[in-house]
């Protein structure tokens, strides 16, 4: 399995973990579109990652862009073309 997570908040429907294919600390939020539901990750910085460990409310707020799509940039796997809706 290519994403460990290491802190998953099920409240707030965010994971914070790494990649192990390159070592890179990611945040991921569930979505669906009908058919699966999956999970999109997003790349963090070191100094994000850290953050988003202790302070809940700075990852949820981060969560919360990448729910609207703002993050977009972030994405590790692009999305397919019937991307989900997140949750």
């Amino acid at each position: 399995m290519r994403f460990q997570d290491k802190q998953v908040s099920h409240e707030r429907r965010f994971s914070i973990g790494t990649d192990r294919q390159t070592g890179d600390p990611y945040l991921s939020i569930p979505v669906g579109n009908g058919l699966v539901d999956y999970e999109e990750y997003y790349r963090l910085t070191s100094d994000e990652h850290r953050c988003f460990v202790t302070d809940i409310a700075a990852a949820t707020a981060f969560a919360g862009e990448c729910r609207q799509r703002l993050r977009d940039d972030r994405l590790i796997l692009p999305p397919g073309r019937d991307r989900g809706e997140p949750w």
